[in-house]
């Protein structure tokens, strides 16, 4: 029904922002994905999904094509409902999640609260042969560890108090850059310094 909203920011948080087009406010549920990319702009074209049921017409918002079309594949597998699609779209990026179907990573998609074995399993299975047919050149894998790395890591900066959004950003920004750090320890001095600059 909609495609895309484009305006003015006029209330943003982690998980709903609401989109000013032409005095309508419009109130969009997003991933953090959808945050990160949004919270320091003003104005903005939110990539749209209404979902109409007998009780409620919630509209999901992402700040790319690629992260709507993935909820909308994510929404189509069996046991998996929009709040579960948007907290594994706020725990990975796109290309994480895809790597993780692709390369059937349970432990990985299991990691996301809510998220069991048998999910993770139906996920890869309805999955894995859409995103192959969608990038045929195949996928850039995760190093696994990496991952775990960055779990932990989180789990240790929430406990020292820091904002989970923050710390977030800082890991998935520093498990890019840096691709081999092979301990916790390690990742977690440089988040520490990503933090405190």
């Amino acid at each position: 029904m909609f495609a895309y909203l484009k305006g003015e920011l006029t209330y943003k948080s982690p998980a709903l922002i609401v989109v000013d087009v032409q005095g309508v406010g419009y109130q969009v549920h997003i991933p953090l994905s959808t945050f990160s990319a949004i919270q320091n702009l003003e104005r903005a074209t939110i990539y749209t999904h209404l979902i109409i049921r007998e009780d409620a017409h919630t509209l999901y918002g992402f700040g790319t094509q690629a992260e709507r079309s993935l909820f909308v594949q994510l929404i189509g597998v069996t046991g998996v409902g929009a709040t579960t699609a948007q907290l594994i779209m706020s725990s990975m990026n796109v290309d994480e999640i895809r790597a993780a179907i692709i390369g059937e990573q349970v432990h990985l998609l299991q990691q996301v609260k809510g998220i069991g074995a048998k999910t993770a399993k139906q996920i890869i299975l309805d999955l894995k042969s859409k995103l192959l047919k969608d990038a045929p050149d195949g996928p850039v894998l995760l190093p696994t560890a990496s991952n775990a790395y960055r779990e932990e890591a989180l789990s240790a900066l929430l406990a020292l108090g820091f904002n989970r959004i923050a710390v977030q950003k800082a890991l998935n920004a520093l498990v890019q850059e840096h691709p081999n750090v092979s301990k916790v320890e390690e990742l977690i001095k440089l988040a520490l310094k990503a933090l405190s600059s």
